[in-house]
């Protein structure tokens, strides 16, 4: 059974918490580690909780028909291989970012997307691992991943319902409940049509765990109206400037739109309210007025 309680480092994560907020800043840093840090300042300055890289030994991650591709990169026409290769932080890179959250302090973490990955990973204390959606049916990857004892944030974009019930079926067997489910549409950037936010209560009734989204839309209305839906992890991809070489830039957040978010975060909270019928006090003096007691 899922655990309704997860603690992701020291942050407890429960359906009365606020919502713990991941800046995924995932390969918008193009492979400098100077990109890396403002971002991890900016994440810090705004008080989310943790930065988010992606992890890949290229290599491995990269489909053969892709490798060979060529590419028109800020280093010149390379192939996607290469290119994949240029943007990859290393152990130094890494050791350097373990360092540098610890001093802010901000939590990090990274998505594995393959096995070596993974276990480069782990040799470090993060706080959980991100399955990614195009990870959540490596089943290898995943089995490892929940023997490490560690929480599991996993993605449920491009997957089938069917598909859903097997990975999760799979995560109670290993993870001994230790997991949250974030509703994700796959698309960078996604269409507000296709971003279906009432799946949110569809994934915690189905599977009764704690669920969260992950976001890649240019706006802050969807990510307002999953936390109102009870989203209890938020993930968003976050840039220096859209106007940035790579994939993932235009369906980032700004830093001025990160400060932005968690505010309106709360202040949704704040109107819902907690459904019990009360009469407020600004209510009673206007109570006295008009009806006399």
């Amino acid at each position: 059974m899922a655990k309704q309680e997860i603690r992701l480092g020291n942050y407890i994560i429960n359906e009365d918490s606020f919502p713990y907020i991941i800046a995924e800043i995932g390969i918008n840093h193009n492979g400098d580690l100077q990109i890396a840090k403002k971002l991890i300042d900016a994440a810090n300055a705004c008080l989310w909780n943790c930065v988010k890289f992606q992890k890949r030994e290229p290599d491995i991650a990269v489909p053969e028909e892709q490798k060979n591709v060529m590419r028109d990169t800020p280093w010149g026409q390379i192939t996607y291989l290469e290119y994949k290769k240029k943007i990859e932080f290393g152990k130094s890179e890494y050791d350097y970012i373990d360092k540098y959250c610890k001093d802010k302090p901000i939590a990090w973490t990274a998505s594995p997307w393959d096995i070596p990955s993974l276990e480069f990973l782990l040799d470090y204390d993060l706080p959980f691992i991100k399955i990614a959606s195009a990870g959540n049916s490596d089943r290898d990857m995943m089995r490892l991943a929940c023997e490490s004892g560690k929480p599991l944030v996993v993605s449920t974009g491009m997957s089938t319902l069917e598909e859903l019930d097997e990975m999760v079926e799979y995560l109670e067997k290993y993870s001994d409940g230790n997991y949250i489910l974030l509703h994700t549409n796959s698309t960078y950037p996604a269409p507000a049509a296709e971003l279906n936010l009432r799946m949110i209560k569809t994934l915690r009734e189905r599977y009764h765990c704690l669920v969260g989204y992950s976001g890649h839309e240019r706006e802050l209305e969807p990510t307002v109206v999953a936390t109102s839906l009870g989203a209890k992890v938020i993930e968003r991809h976050v840039t220096l400037n859209h106007n940035m070489w790579g994939t993932d830039q235009a369906a980032s957040l700004s830093v001025a739109a990160m400060a932005m978010l968690q505010g309106r975060m709360r202040e949704v909270l704040l109107m819902l309210g907690n459904g019990e019928k009360v009469i407020t006090e600004n209510e009673k003096a206007v109570r006295r007025k008009l009806r006399g007691n």
